[in-house]
């Protein structure tokens, strides 16, 4: 969340800035007059307690005197009924505040383009040629049913819509796209792997922005009285590593990796990418976190856009980067690069991976902070997050890009290892 002080102290200013940037409104006048109510109710609340203090300490000295203190009594018990009633004020008015600045989007970095759309989102650069076929070329979806590989109505049969199941050497493929990604971020750059769960509590969610503001697009489970949440990436269970937590300077940066299945309801993608596998309430995504100081925060943005690159460049799937504009860039993120990899059947790019700068937003929210070494002082540190790669949108662009006219599909040199000797799926 935004820095309740600014908030406070220029709401306006603030306001402006969102609807310029985010589009997003932000109703200054009913913040500052909350505002202005907390103030004056926290005042006579401290007033009250005080008074409430002294006359107890009173009414204890009287009586260690055998005094009458039956006045006394009455004085407290004057103002307590007050005293309640502004305390539960106070709370409701905090409340409301936090409900507002919980909803609102963090700001835009000043390098970040404005725009309202993807329209709008600028290339950075681009790296390998399309290929060209000499033969019409097949999207995923007729690659993987030639051969039962890829199952969308039995996936349907058991669960519903927005579901597959993979079979044979397409499931193999799959797995070993997995395994690679893994093994080149923590072998060769140096991100931690780590092992995390599929569900998790509201804390973990509220940490990382998906609650409240996100609940619709979650998938909840109930136990008792007792409500969790399966994962829409492990951004949410890494990044929630450090929450109410210190973290010593030497530390830093952590860098973290985790492979994990992520549940998305889609509650406002109807009708969008319903083919095959580009938009799945079930999927796998090899996912990048890191935890730095403020800053280093923009190099270790450029480091891990460029780990998940090297995934693409080692498959040898064309890709571009994109740097999204203020209008199109997630709720948390201060600024986002975005690859896209070359898809033959659209002849267009779309997005595999997508690297956030979210700076203090999800930390100060989280309450996670290092010690700066010169101060001494515990400060907010900057948390990172980007998908290095989503696994079945990999797996899309392989089959895609390596598919054959006999309908088979070469594997990639860098895959081969991971598949027992498989060169082609047939």
């Amino acid at each position: 969340m935004l820095d309740p002080s600014v908030l406070r102290q220029n709401p306006a200013e603030i306001a402006e800035r969102l609807q310029a940037t985010r589009g997003y409104s932000l109703d200054a006048a009913a913040l500052e007059s909350l505002e202005s109510e907390r103030k004056q109710i926290q005042v006579r609340t401290q007033e009250l307690q005080n008074l409430r203090n002294t006359r107890s300490k009173a009414i204890g000295q009287a009586k260690a005197k055998g005094e009458d203190v039956s006045a006394l009594l009455a004085e407290v018990a004057g103002f307590g009924d007050e005293l309640k009633a502004s305390e539960a004020r106070l709370d409701s008015i905090r409340n409301e505040i936090e409900s507002i600045v919980l909803g609102i989007p963090n700001l835009p970095h000043e390098s970040v383009p404005l725009g309202q759309d993807e329209s709008d989102n600028v290339e950075q650069h681009r790296w390998g040629t399309p290929r060209e076929f000499d033969f019409e070329v097949r999207d995923h979806v007729e690659l993987g049913a030639r051969n039962g590989w890829l199952d969308g109505d039995t996936a349907a049969k058991l669960s519903g819509a927005r579901f597959t199941v993979l079979r044979g050497g397409l499931a193999r493929l799959h797995r070993a796209l997995a395994q690679f990604m893994l093994d080149l971020h923590s072998g060769e750059h140096g991100y931690l792997e780590t092992n995390v769960p599929l569900i998790v509590n509201a804390d973990s969610m509220r940490g990382t922005g998906q609650l409240p503001k996100f609940e619709d697009d979650l998938f909840t489970t109930e136990v008792g009285e007792t409500r969790r949440y399966l994962i829409p990436t492990s951004e949410v269970p890494l990044t929630n590593t450090v929450r109410d937590t210190i973290v010593e300077a030497g530390a830093l940066p952590l860098r973290m990796t985790a492979h994990s299945m992520c549940f998305r309801a889609e509650a406002g993608a109807h009708g969008r990418d319903t083919r095959g596998m580009i938009r799945q309430h079930q999927f796998e995504k090899v996912e990048l976190v890191t935890i730095a100081a403020p800053e280093h925060s923009d190099d270790e943005h450029e480091r891990m856009t460029r780990c998940a690159e090297v995934v693409l460049e080692r498959l040898g799937l064309p890709y571009r980067r994109m740097l999204l504009c203020t209008g199109d860039m997630g709720f948390a993120a201060a600024k986002t690069f975005d690859l896209e990899v070359w898809l033959p059947s659209q002849q267009t790019y779309r997005e595999i991976s997508s690297c956030s700068n979210c700076e203090a937003f999800q930390a100060r929210r989280m309450q996670a902070r290092w010690r700066n070494p010169e101060t001494g002082k515990p400060e907010l540190v900057h948390t990172l997050n980007g998908s290095g790669v989503a696994v079945g949108r990999a797996l899309i662009a392989v089959m895609e890009n390596y598919q054959n006219a006999d309908g088979s599909i070469s594997v990639p040199d860098v895959l081969k290892p991971y598949m027992g000797g498989i060169e082609t799926l047939s």
